[in-house]
């Protein structure tokens, strides 16, 4: 998925799979029963869902750690083991929770300096009600395939188009749920992607056939996002053109608007296609659009604070909000900063420490081996891989464990039924990849809803491409359309 995380991808396609022979099946699912059952009764029976406060989430999550760090004394673990699984995990986000800081800096920087006010500003004019959802899934998979990376497609035309459709009056779920399909269709088909490069790995083929094999299922999947899409662009209501000429006009008096100011994503855009370190970019990204905004909004910096450099400084740390004489955009013209992204930078932490002691006792391992040992059959085993990358996304909180853990463990299972391990390989895709982003606790999910500033519960649903994905997979096993067979020696 995200290239943002190369550093720990090594790592972990080197880390070996912890297996306990002491521990029952029944006991690996302890920590996952207690963990959905709180998650599920915070949600359900929670007024507001704060159960403990805004962190509710988080310390739900610690609290299936400790459930699972019970699992594992009753089993003879030590400590040691579970704190070392732990800090490995951590070491594996430190780059994203980097990144998070950097987002929540850009997203900042961004808007004082006008950058996003003008990319809505343009926007309103070229995307139409018509045809924005589709056409929002279009660019996220065209900047996303040239990055490689879902993560900056994101946190840079992501954040505008949900800026767009919300001026538009389009639901953000909604818009949401178009960009994030369209960055996940970039980010399993580009070659710059590191779980593109990391799934055909651990299955045992190479990069561009497993590309080539992957397009079978990813691009019909496409076809189909795209069309539905289409028929929710002609369902929802939104405002007619003399809105959008007054929220231009409202712009227009706000900000200075200017096609120069499109030069700080030009650039970090760029940076990232040329392969530049996400954080290098971000960082960039960070201080052009410091310096552009001293430069073209000087009247917006003031009405923030008495000092520019103070004006700057709230945008990168704490929240701003730049008020209009329009309501909504003046609730669209605001940024949490870095500080807005403490609550996600916290839940992945947290969802660390659980997956990480789930590893450490072994739980994670017992459970793909009994998916393993009921695929009785060529669609039996595809249901199980997909099964196990979805049951790894939610437990272990991590895409890369999602495609590590099952591509280690069905591997010699797909050479047994005489299956090329490009089947393999597409599955880990179509399921661990693009599914991650479902989980509100995994890092992918987190991160989304953090940059987008809509939650998963919103989006989930018009996440289409994402939960279609695995279902296509399963399709075309239930069918045998295009399962490749080894080549008989």
């Amino acid at each position: 998925m995200q290239d943002d995380k190369n550093l720990s991808k090594i790592k972990i396609e080197d880390q070996g799979i912890i297996v306990n022979k002491e521990l029952s099946l029944l006991e690996s699912l302890i920590p996952v029963v207690f963990l959905m059952s709180m998650l599920a009764y915070n949600i359900f029976f929670v007024e507001s869902q704060e159960w403990f406060g805004a962190y509710t989430n988080q310390y739900i999550l610690l609290m299936g750690g400790i459930a699972s760090a019970v699992v594992g004394f009753y089993n003879k673990v030590s400590l040691k083991r579970m704190f070392t699984e732990i800090w490995e995990n951590w070491k594996s986000v430190f780059v994203p929770i980097l990144i998070l800081f950097l987002v929540g800096a850009l997203a900042g920087t961004w808007l004082v300096s006008g950058i996003i006010p003008a990319m809505v500003y343009y926007g309103l004019q070229v995307l139409s009600p018509a045809i924005f959802l589709p056409a929002s899934v279009i660019i996220a998979a065209i900047i996303s395939v040239a990055t490689g990376s879902s993560w900056t497609t994101s946190a840079t035309v992501g954040i505008a188009l949900v800026g767009i459709g919300s001026a538009l009056g389009i639901p953000t779920g909604m818009i949401a749920g178009a960009v994030i399909s369209g960055a996940y269709f970039g980010d399993k088909m580009s070659p710059l992607s590191d779980t593109t490069n990391l799934a055909p790995a651990m299955a045992g083929t190479d990069l561009f056939t497993h590309i080539k094999y992957m397009a079978y299922t990813t691009v019909p999947t496409l076809i189909i996002t795209l069309i539905v899409f289409t028929i929710l662009s002609g369902t929802i209501d939104t405002n007619g053109n003399a809105d959008i000429s007054n929220l231009l006009t409202t712009i227009d008096h706000t900000f200075y608007i200017s096609p120069w100011l499109f030069i700080v994503p030009g650039v970090v855009i760029a940076m990232i296609v040329m392969k530049t370190k996400p954080l290098v970019a971000l960082a960039i990204g960070v201080i052009l659009a410091a310096v552009f905004a001293f430069i073209f909004q000087s009247d917006v910096l003031n009405g923030i604070s008495d000092s520019n450099f103070s004006a700057i400084s709230k945008a990168v740390l704490t929240d701003v909000q730049i008020e209009t004489d329009n309501d909504s955009l003046s609730e669209l013209f605001s940024s949490g900063g870095v500080e807005g992204m403490i609550w996600t930078i916290l839940l992945i932490i947290c969802a660390m420490v659980f997956g990480g002691i789930m590893d450490a006792i072994g739980a994670l391992a017992k459970i793909t081996k009994e998916l393993l040992s009921v695929a009785t059959s060529i669609l039996g085993l595809f249901a199980s891989t997909v099964v196990s990358c979805l049951g790894l996304n939610v437990i272990a909180s991590d895409q890369y464990l999602a495609i590590v853990i099952p591509g280690k463990m069905f591997k010699k299972a797909y050479q047994d039924r005489g299956l090329a391990p490009e089947n393999l390989s597409r599955t880990l895709e179509d399921s661990g990849t693009v599914t991650s982003v479902l989980i509100p606790w995994n890092t992918c999910g987190a991160y989304q809803s953090g940059v987008l500033g809509v939650s998963v519960s919103d989006y989930f649903v018009y996440a289409i491409f994402n939960y279609l994905s695995p279902i296509m997979t399963l399709t075309f096993a239930a069918f045998s359309i295009k399962i490749r067979q080894l080549a008989k020696k």
